[in-house]
C-alpha cells in the first residue's frame, strides 16, 4: 500500500487516428512500430476508468494469446465468461458504483478501445469517420468512478492492484478538479508504479488554454495534452454573398436542401438570458458559433437588407490543414509549482476520436486528453515490447524525443511535441532517469511543495538532491536571468553502435545557448 489518505474526489477527463500516426501505412514495412512489437502481443495494459462494456466488438479475443503466465488474473464480473482473452481482468473499487466493473457512464469502455481495442472493420458513427478500429495488448479495467466521480481512495487501491497483478503500462484519464502541486494519489501511486517499471500515462487535463492549466505535473508521469488529426466531419455555413464559414457536426443528411433561407437575428434573445428562449424552440436545432465567426455573419446581415443562408453537409474529409493544432481544452505549462518540469510531455490526437461506446451505436465520437491518453499509453506498450529492458523513462525519452516539433504553437502547450511512434522504438539517444533519481528531485524541493510529498520522502534518505532543472529529463524549462546558467544532461546511445550526433540549435530571440560538446562520437552500443 503507497499511503492512507482522507477521501477526495477525481473526475473523468480508434480508428483513422493510427492512420493519422502512420501506423497503418508503415503496416507490413520493417519500420513499422506495430510489426517491430508484433502488435503489442503479450503485453498488458491497463486502465483506471469508469468500467468496462465486455461484450463490445472491440474486446472480442481472435487472434489473441493467452495472458503471461505472470498476469494474475482478476474477474470481478458475475460471470466469467465476461473475460476472455482480450479484456483479461476486471475490477472495481468498493465506492464505484453499481457493485460491477460495467461501465456507468461510456469514458472507460472509450478510453480502454483507443489504448488496445481489437481490430474491428468498419467502426462508424452513423456512417461517419469510417475504418479500422484496432489494438492486440491485453487489457485489464479497474473501476474507480461512477457518477458521484472517482474517489481518492479507490484510486489509489486501483493503482495498488494494477501493480500488483503486473500491468505493463498503465493508462490514467482522470485527474484532481483541484489542480494543486502534485497529483496527490495518482503522484503517489505512480510512483510507486514507476520503482516497479511499470510507466504511468496521464491527461494534461481538459482546462485549457490559459498558462499554468496543465494537470498531472510530476516527472514520474507522462503527461500528455490533446491535439487535432487531419480528419474534420465538415458542416458549412454559406452565406448570401457566397462567403463560407466552416464548422463541424455529427448530423450530416444527404438530402438536405441547399436553398437559401432569410437569416433572422432575434435581438431580444441575443443575449440568451433566462426564460429568452422556450426548450421546445430551439431542441435540435442550435448551433454554436465562434465569437469571431458570428462577427462576420452579424457583418454580413448588416451589410444587406435580404440576408440569406444555407447549410452545406460534406459528410468526413480529411486536410493536412487541419492536424496537429493543440486543442484549446488542453491543458497547458508552465509548471508553475515546478517551472524546471515541462509539461505536458506531448501531444496526442484527443479531438473527435471514433471509439467504443456501449450503447447501440457501438462506436462514438468524443474529445479530451481523455482520448489522448490512451494512444500514448499504447503507444509506449509497443516501445515496451520491442525494448522489454528499457524503464519507464526511457520509453517516455524516446517517445518525446522522436517527437514531431510544431513550430506553430508554443511549448507550453506541446511539450516534447507532436507523437510520432513511426520513430519512438529507434530514438538514437534516450535520457534515463532512475528512481533514486526522482528521490534527489524531491529532495531538493523548497517548501511547500516538498512537504506535498512527504508520503515518499519519509521513507528515504535525503543526504542527496538536485535541483529541479538538474533532473535528467528530456526536455528543458528554464526561467531566464541576468546571469548564465549551467545545465548538465546525460544521454545513452541505444542507437547503431558506431555513430555521431551533432548539435543543432535554434535559440529563443535574444538567448545564446551553448552545448558543449557539439559532437558526440560512439563507438559501441
Amino acid at each position: 500500500m503507497a499511503s492512507l489518505l482522507p477521501r477526495k474526489n477525481f473526475h473523468p477527463q480508434t480508428t483513422h487516428a493510427t492512420n493519422f500516426l502512420g501506423l497503418q501505412q508503415s503496416k507490413g514495412s520493417s519500420d513499422s512500430l506495430w510489426e517491430k512489437s508484433n502488435y503489442g502481443k503479450g503485453m498488458i495494459i491497463g486502465v483506471v476508468d469508469t468500467g468496462i462494456t465486455p461484450d463490445h466488438p472491440s474486446f472480442h479475443d481472435e487472434g489473441m494469446p493467452p495472458p503471461p503466465a505472470r498476469w494474475k488474473v482478476k474477474y470481478e464480473f458475475y460471470s466469467r465468461s465476461s473475460c476472455n482473452n482480450k479484456l483479461i481482468g476486471a475490477r472495481y473499487f468498493h465506492e464505484s458504483g453499481n457493485g460491477t466493473p460495467l461501465d456507468e457512464n461510456d469514458h472507460g469502455t472509450h478510453t480502454l478501445s483507443i489504448a488496445a481495442g481489437n481490430f474491428v472493420n468498419g467502426a462508424n458513427v452513423l456512417g461517419l469517420a469510417n475504418g479500422t478500429a484496432s489494438g492486440m495488448a491485453h487489457v485489464a479495467m479497474y473501476k474507480v468512478c461512477s457518477s458521484i466521480g472517482c474517489p481518492e481512495t479507490d484510486v489509489l487501491a486501483a493503482i495498488d492492484a494494477a501493480i500488483e497483478d503486473g500491468v505493463d503500462v498503465l493508462s490514467i484519464s482522470i485527474s484532481s478538479k483541484f489542480n494543486q502541486f502534485w497529483s496527490g494519489v495518482i503522484a503517489e501511486g505512480g510512483f510507486t508504479a514507476m520503482q516497479k517499471g511499470i510507466l504511468v500515462s496521464c491527461s494534461a487535463g481538459n482546462t485549457g488554454p490559459l498558462p499554468g492549466t496543465v494537470y498531472n505535473r510530476d516527472p514520474w508521469l507522462f503527461t500528455v495534452g490533446a491535439s487535432t488529426t487531419d480528419r474534420k466531419l465538415r458542416a458549412t455555413v454559406r452565406l448570401g454573398d457566397g462567403k463560407e464559414i466552416y464548422g463541424e457536426s455529427g448530423f450530416q443528411p444527404k438530402d438536405f436542401s441547399e436553398t437559401m433561407l432569410p437569416l433572422i437575428r432575434n435581438v431580444s434573445d441575443a443575449f440568451c438570458s433566462a426564460e429568452s428562449l422556450e426548450n421546445i424552440d430551439v431542441k435540435g436545432k442550435t448551433a454554436d458559433v465562434s465569437y469571431t465567426d458570428g462577427l462576420k455573419i452579424i457583418s454580413y446581415m448588416n451589410s444587406t437588407s435580404n440576408p440569406l443562408a444555407t447549410f452545406l453537409f460534406r459528410g468526413t474529409i480529411f486536410e493536412d490543414d487541419f492536424a496537429r493544432e493543440v486543442a484549446s481544452f488542453s491543458g497547458r505549462g508552465p509548471n508553475r509549482a515546478s517551472p524546471g518540469i515541462l509539461k505536458p510531455d506531448i501531444v496526442a490526437p484527443g479531438v473527435n476520436i471514433l471509439a467504443a461506446w456501449p450503447t447501440k451505436s457501438t462506436f462514438n465520437i468524443a474529445s479530451g486528453t481523455s482520448m489522448s491518453c490512451p494512444h500514448v499509453s499504447g503507444i509506449a506498450t509497443l516501445v515496451k515490447s520491442t525494448h522489454p529492458d528499457w524503464s519507464p523513462a526511457a520509453i517516455k525519452s524516446a517517445i518525446m524525443m522522436t517527437a514531431d516539433l510544431d513550430e506553430k504553437s508554443d511549448l507550453f502547450a506541446t511539450g516534447a511535441g507532436h507523437v510520432n511512434p513511426s520513430r519512438a522504438s529507434d530514438p538514437g539517444l534516450i535520457y534515463d532517469i532512475k528512481p533514486e533519481d526522482y528521490v534527489q528531485y524531491l529532495c531538493g524541493l523548497k517548501y511547500p511543495n516538498k512537504a506535498a510529498y512527504m508520503s515518499i520522502l519519509r521513507k528515504v534518505n535525503c543526504s542527496s538532491k538536485i535541483a529541479e532543472a538538474e533532473l535528467n529529463y528530456p526536455s528543458f524549462s528554464i526561467g531566464l536571468g541576468l546571469e548564465a546558467q549551467t545545465y548538465t544532461r546525460t544521454v545513452t546511445n541505444v542507437g547503431e553502435a558506431v555513430s555521431s550526433y551533432v548539435v543543432e540549435i535554434v535559440p529563443p530571440q535574444g538567448v545564446d545557448v551553448i552545448v558543449d560538446p557539439p559532437l558526440l562520437n560512439f563507438s559501441e552500443y
